[in-house]
């Protein structure tokens, strides 16, 4: 399965510790393209939210809408730990998964 064969959750980040915001999609390079370009969401746009700092593929698009809402219901610990048990440097990922 290519990349368009799922759904994903991601979460997007300020800083490292910065503001953060939890999205679904099923085209994550065009959608986190956009959140860089100030045109993904107003939320993205204002607080400077623009580094890939997390994501998870779904199988199932109403799997993963699941999950993006029971995140964004965590405490920020929770969040930050989840973070950080797969991309403990706070790297931006977008430009792992932009290679053609």
């Amino acid at each position: 399965m290519g990349m368009s064969d799922y759904a994903y959750v991601y979460i997007m980040a300020s800083q490292h510790n910065g503001t953060l915001y939890v999205g679904v999609t099923t085209d994550l390079k065009t959608c986190i393209w956009k959140h860089m370009q100030g045109v993904g969401s107003r939320f993205t746009a204002r607080y400077g939210v623009k580094t890939l700092v997390f994501f998870v593929p779904h199988k199932e698009i109403d799997a993963a809408i699941a999950r993006k809402k029971a995140i964004k219901n965590w405490k920020r610990e929770w969040k930050l730990k989840l973070i950080e048990s797969q991309n403990q440097a706070w790297r931006d990922l977008f430009f792992e998964i932009a290679k053609p």
